[in-house]
């Protein structure tokens, strides 16, 4: 059987860390085995849903590398739900209720009162036909709810949390359609996997107690439960995931110079006992893909981690990958000299100012300037075509008996600026003699 996955965001907003996590875990699960990834537009919120969110969405999977194969939107798909919603009446698995949120609140608060559990006692289906006509003639619009079945125990084998019982009689029949018409999340959802034949669902363990009654929906409309898995949420290095980190979006990763390799690198193994390796590609990522190596302890996410693996990314990539994102004239020998010290693509115009000049050098003392006018001197007459700086250091060393910091730091000074930076030995023809010697002099 192809493993279907899909990913079901709201366009309420932009992506966030969690998210793309949950994007980036089914993409991998559907390809390790060759199957489908597919995208879903939960729009059936009209109030909330904005368009730019879904445009950005598509923006971010497709910057990600995580291209589904089917795209759906549920504000397109009304007429299959009512089909559905037809079904399920006639089977009498929905019933009308009329209760307002205040009078629920209401029963909810007695209950716990009583040390109950805050379940919905089904009164509505004592209403009988006329009851339904006399709300109807004054105005009354009903909401729907699923009917559970109290006599089928909720079993499933959970790819990540092993084997979950639940039992009916414990949930409240939930609402799938409010009193205006439009759909709350549980049953588009079923319907729309159901439709579009997913496999398997693989979502944050938030959703647990949602999958518990979907599984029943699934049943009632005759169709095989998918396969189930349910990822421990995020947390930040210091416990609960901070809101900065939690909104933490693809645009401001992005901004923030995080190439993709980096996060999905990163992502891929959050939440696993395995190492992040930036050097993995998503072909090695997919293939060690497997759900029973995620624990049930929080995931922790840290961006410090994720700064980490990102230079370690930078520090792989060919110059043609960045060569659109540097600055001017830099070339692919001054990019592989420079990438070395990145962090990010954007700090190596920093470095590439240090090549191309001017410098601001530190004031040198009498004994430092004295080494330095003979440094320049050297310079001035050394062979430029092969490797200056050990040359020039050669000659300095012999010369004048310095050794280690003494005899590189001032040249260092000097010629760059700086107390740290990229090799000389890369650098320095970088710079070219006349500039070398200016700097020197």
């Amino acid at each position: 059987m192809t493993v279907i996955t899909r990913f079901a965001p709201s366009p309420t907003g932009t992506l966030h860390v969690g998210n793309i996590r949950t994007a980036l875990h089914n993409w991998l699960l559907a390809k390790k085995s060759g199957g489908r990834f597919l995208l879903r537009i939960d729009d059936t919120d009209v109030a909330r849903s904005r368009e730019e969110h879904v445009e950005a969405i598509r923006a971010d999977l497709a910057w990600l590398g995580l291209n589904p194969e089917r795209e759906e939107r549920q504000s397109a798909r009304f007429a299959i739900y009512e089909t559905a919603f037809e079904r399920l009446v006639a089977a009498g698995r929905l019933y009308r209720c009329y209760e307002t949120a205040q009078e629920l609140d209401l029963k909810r608060k007695v209950l716990l009162g009583r040390g109950l559990p805050p379940i919905y006692d089904r009164s509505a289906l004592k209403l009988t036909e006329a009851d339904h006509a006399a709300k109807s003639a004054v105005g009354e619009r009903p909401h729907w709810r699923f009917l559970l079945d109290h006599d089928a125990p909720i079993e499933w084998v959970d790819g990540i949390r092993g084997s979950q019982h639940f039992d009916p009689r414990q949930m409240s029949d939930p609402v799938v359609r409010r009193a205006d018409g439009s759909w709350l999340y549980m049953l588009p959802s079923v319907i729309d996997d159901i439709e579009m034949g997913v496999t398997d669902v693989l979502r944050g363990e938030d959703h647990v107690s949602n999958t518990a009654t979907q599984v029943q929906m699934f049943t009632a409309l005759g169709a095989p439960v998918p396969r189930f898995a349910h990822e421990a949420l995020l947390t930040g290095a210091e416990g609960k995931l901070s809101k900065r980190l939690g909104s933490l979006g693809v645009a401001e990763m992005r901004e923030n110079g995080i190439e993709p390799e980096a996060l999905i690198a990163l992502l891929a193994r959050l939440g696993t006992s395995d190492p992040v390796d930036a050097a993995l590609d998503v072909e090695a990522l997919a293939a060690s893909f497997d759900l029973a190596r995620f624990g049930r302890a929080p995931a922790r996410f840290d961006d410090a981690e994720l700064s980490r693996v990102n230079a370690a990314v930078i520090h792989r990539l060919p110059h043609a990958r960045v060569a659109e994102r540097l600055p001017k004239g830099m070339s692919e020998a001054a990019w592989e000299a420079i990438r070395p010290n990145l962090n990010t693509v954007a700090e190596a115009a920093e470095w590439w100012r240090v090549v191309t000049g001017p410098v601001d050098a530190p004031e040198f003392d009498a004994e430092t300037r004295t080494y330095l006018d003979h440094a320049y001197a050297v310079a001035a007459a050394l062979d430029w075509a092969e490797d200056p700086w050990g040359a020039l250091t050669g000659a300095l060393k012999e010369t004048t008996g310095r050794k280690g910091k003494a005899l590189f730091l001032p040249l260092r000074q000097a010629l760059t600026g700086m107390d740290h930076g990229p090799d000389m030995k890369a650098m320095l023809p970088l710079i070219g003699k006349d500039e070398a010697l200016k700097r020197l002099g």
